[in-house]
C-alpha cells in the first residue's frame, strides 16, 4: 500500500480508503488497487502492479465495472502520469482539479 500513499500524494482529490484509492463523481468511480508479486525467490524484486479500474454510473444508480488497466513502472513520477492520461481518456476529465 505504500505506493498507493505515494499517489494519493499526486492525486490531491482522491481518497485512500486503506485498501484502494478512490475518484469519485457524480458519473463515475475509479479504484487504484496495488498488488505486489509474492514470488519471494527473486533477487530483484519487480515493482508493484497498480491496476486501475473504472466504473461508470448506471441508469439504477449503482456503479458498473467497466475496463481496468495494470501499470508497473519502477518511476513514480511516470507511474502517476501514466494512470493519469489513462484516467483522462477514460472519463475526458482533468483528475488534478476533479472527475465531474
Amino acid at each position: 500500500m505504500e505506493i498507493l500513499r505515494l499517489l494519493s500524494d499526486y492525486f490531491p482529490t482522491a481518497v485512500f480508503t486503506g485498501k484502494c484509492l478512490v475518484f469519485i463523481s457524480e458519473d463515475w468511480r475509479v479504484e487504484l488497487t496495488e498488488h505486489r508479486e509474492s514470488d519471494f525467490s527473486n533477487a530483484a524484486p519487480k515493482p508493484s502492479v497498480i491496476r486501475v479500474r473504472i466504473f461508470k454510473k448506471a441508469l439504477s444508480g449503482e456503479f458498473v465495472p467497466g475496463h481496468y488497466e495494470d501499470f508497473q513502472l519502477a518511476s513514480l513520477g511516470e507511474l502517476a502520469e501514466q494512470i493519469e492520461k489513462y484516467i483522462q481518456s477514460a472519463v475526458g476529465t482533468n483528475l488534478r482539479e476533479d472527475i465531474e
